[in-house]
């Protein structure tokens, strides 16, 4: 069983960077992948970005290509979000979630307790 805890997000105008973070707690589990998925008001909730546990191969939406960064600390567990040059659209919930291996269609095991990110135009 695995924890997963996000921290940071919050207020930030357009043109402004936030962070975040997720970090997965608890025993007996390896993980496969992570990945940051984000819910609108009133939208379905999309994959934003992944990086694979094992060769730390990436995968970008393209509205977020150049401007998000997805990065993992393999020792801490931590997967990170650094967001630049938001946008209004930007705004959501967004939450981590965690493989714990090969899984169809990309399905996650695990999910964070999700975390506002708004962007003010």
């Amino acid at each position: 069983q695995a924890q997963l805890v996000q921290s940071g997000g919050g207020l930030v105008q357009a043109g402004g960077s936030l962070s975040l973070s997720c970090t997965a707690h608890g025993r007996s589990f390896a993980l496969y992948r992570m990945g940051w998925f984000r819910q609108a008001p009133g939208k379905e909730r999309e994959s934003v970005a992944a990086i694979s546990w094992t060769d730390g191969s990436t995968y970008y939406r393209d509205s977020v290509k150049g401007r998000f960064t997805i990065s993992r600390d393999n020792a801490r567990n931590t997967v990170y979000l650094q967001m630049n040059t938001l946008k209004p659209e930007d705004t959501a919930v967004y939450y981590c979630a965690a493989a714990t291996g090969v899984r169809p269609g990309g399905q996650y095991d695990y999910w964070g307790q999700g975390t506002q990110v708004t962007v003010s135009s």
